[in-house]
């Protein structure tokens, strides 16, 4: 009896260490399934992660494309206005009754009507007009502007639409002193900063101080405080002699010729809108008609 009590614990035994050892691999099999879950979790994100990321990078790329090949002209188009960049400027842009006019002035707003838009005026510092263009802050600028090599090597500018001048003023009373560039070196001159008339002045080797507009300019002769000023002649024409405010100042040396443009953003497809705009006013009279209304009909330029 007691051996084979002995025998069935012996048989217990073995069928309880069997159990264990079962249950040891299935945990482990269980171990091993789970792992191998998370290792395809981990792949799977991995690979979401880096599909969301191509498409981020694809969608960023074409959105940049996509704004990138929007015109100029669209983009105007689509807030319905032109922002035009001006100082004040008679007779090209001032300000009367609240309004700005002239001949620039109304010509960017039969321009912008054109386009279906409203022209849009805002007064800029003109030694910084490239960098207000690429900023988006103006649209063009359009102020009785010098097509200088700086400006066009930053802009793309109309064709010609009117010629000019840069000249020396000075009071009427000492004129007949300064009728030559030589005659002028000794002055101390005012000039527009980031003018053509800077530039005369710097390569006359003038002596100047530099103000923000040519307004400023001949208020500095008027005043005294500068023996001359050079501004161009257009504004000359408008601005100094009999009949205006500064009937004791005339112009004496004319240091340049020039002609006048209006300037974009590069590759701006306004330009040839504007150029086709010219023409079609120029021949339609129109332009001419403007002209003669603020006395510069003697430099438009034939389009």
């Amino acid at each position: 009896m007691k051996k084979f009590l002995a025998l069935l614990l012996s048989v217990l035994l073995v069928f309880s260490l069997m159990a264990c050892a079962a249950d040891t691999a299935a945990d482990q099999t269980d171990d091993q399934t789970q792992n191998t879950t998370d290792d395809a979790d981990t792949t799977d994100d991995a690979t979401d992660d880096a599909v969301d990321d191509a498409t981020d990078d694809t969608t960023d790329d074409t959105t940049d494309d996509t704004t990138a090949a929007e015109s100029d002209k669209a983009y105007v188009q689509g807030k319905g206005t032109l922002v035009v960049g001006i100082t004040d400027f008679a007779p090209m842009d001032y300000m009367e009754d609240g309004e700005w006019i002239g001949f620039d002035a109304d010509m960017a707003k039969a321009f912008a009507e054109s386009l279906g838009v409203e022209a849009q005026f805002v007064e800029i510092n003109w030694d910084t007009k490239s960098m207000e263009l690429d900023g988006k802050n103006i649209d063009c600028v359009w102020n009785g502007m010098t097509l200088t090599e700086e400006v066009l090597a930053t802009m793309d500018c109309s064709n010609a639409y009117c010629n000019n001048a840069q000249v020396v003023v000075v009071k009427a009373d000492v004129a007949e002193q300064y009728a030559t560039a030589e005659d002028c070196k000794d002055l101390n001159f005012a000039v527009e900063s980031g003018s053509a008339g800077e530039a005369a002045a710097e390569a006359q080797g003038y002596n100047y101080i530099a103000v923000d507009t040519q307004a400023d300019a001949l208020m500095e002769v008027s005043a005294g405080t500068s023996d001359a000023c050079i501004i161009d002649l257009l504004m000359a024409g408008a601005m100094i002699g009999e009949g205006t405010n500064n009937a004791d100042l005339v112009y004496t040396v004319e240091l340049t010729t020039e002609e006048y443009g209006v300037g974009f953003r590069k590759g701006s497809d306004l330009v040839a809108a504007l150029n086709e705009f010219f023409a079609a006013s120029y021949a339609d009279g129109s332009m001419m008609a403007c002209a003669e209304t603020y006395g510069v009909q003697e430099s438009v330029v034939e389009q």
